[in-house]
């Protein structure tokens, strides 16, 4: 893996389209720097990898668009050494962006496949997460509860379970839907019985499925 001042600029191009679509977190805007993009990605990508599109990294998945990664991340007003549920962990890259705003991020993901490549790359860009194979509908009872929680993926519905391992006045961040596209949505737990529910828009996901690893 190399980072070069062409990848730099580029990185540079991104955060300034960011910016202008209205990402206004410089936090956010400086882990996309600090995260290099195309490390995630197949090197056939290499010098896309700085547009804001999604890729395919294999098991039927895909890298976010860089805007909806950092949309997501600044609905969930992230504070340092917040403790983290990260639902889909993928290539590894929403992990790392995560990792280098400074909370404790634990990523569950459903294709082996996948979990064993991102841990080789989260270990050898030098962050630190625990990454786990398994049922994102399940969460990561273990180590609740968790300030915050992001689904990466389309869900059909709010997982009760991933509601539950949820801290009171916690927050997580979901996209909800069937089909092609999925209303993103910010589920705040107000207390064991109740949660408020805010829209912000409508993306486009790959599908959470239930009850199935791979």
């Amino acid at each position: 893996m190399q980072d070069s001042y062409r990848y730099k600029g580029m990185r540079k191009r991104l955060i300034t389209e960011l910016r202008e679509k209205g990402i206004q977190d410089e936090k956010i805007l400086n882990a996309f720097d600090a995260v290099p993009r195309h490390f995630f990605l197949d090197t056939t990508f290499a010098e896309q990898a700085y547009s804001n599109m999604p890729f395919q990294i294999g098991s039927g998945q895909t890298i976010s668009h860089p805007y909806t990664v950092a949309f997501q991340t600044q609905l969930l007003n992230l504070k340092r050494g917040d403790k983290v549920l990260e639902i889909g962990t993928g290539s590894g890259f929403q992990t790392c962006i995560l990792a280098e705003l400074g909370v404790k991020v634990f990523s569950i993901e459903r294709h082996k496949e996948l979990y064993l490549k991102a841990k080789v790359i989260v270990q050898k860009l030098g962050y630190t997460a625990r990454l786990s194979f398994g049922d994102g509908y399940k969460g990561l009872p273990t180590y609740a509860p968790f300030d915050k929680v992001i689904i990466t993926c389309g869900a059909p519905f709010i997982p009760q379970d991933l509601i539950d391992q949820l801290k009171i006045g916690g927050v997580m961040i979901i996209p909800v839907g069937e089909g092609a596209e999925q209303q993103m949505k910010k589920v705040t737990k107000l207390s064991d019985t109740e949660v408020k529910t805010e829209e912000f828009g409508v993306f486009s996901f790959v599908p959470m499925l239930e009850k199935k690893v791979k």
